[in-house]
């Protein structure tokens, strides 16, 4: 009854260079991309937070507003 233990070195050694993450790590991003993914169809079966929202002076764009006035506030830039 010689036997010799087996050495674990020809296994360890098959997997040199190899490196796999841990499976924790690997459930938890899948969960964050179901999670993302989930958020995204209800958020366009939703639509969008306010399709009725615009600007208060309805002659102007976008591109035509004060560029140094607060977001749809008019050309005040808080003072009164």
């Amino acid at each position: 009854m010689t036997q010799r233990p087996q050495s674990p070195a020809p296994a360890a050694a098959s997997g040199v260079g190899r490196w796999a993450p841990p499976p924790a790590l690997v459930g938890f991003l899948v969960l964050l991309g179901l999670m993302f993914a989930g958020a995204y169809a209800v958020g366009s079966a939703a639509g969008p937070v306010a399709p009725g929202m615009r600007s208060s002076d309805p002659g102007t764009t976008g591109s035509d507003r004060d560029p140094v006035a607060p977001h749809g506030h008019g050309g005040t830039g808080g003072a009164r």
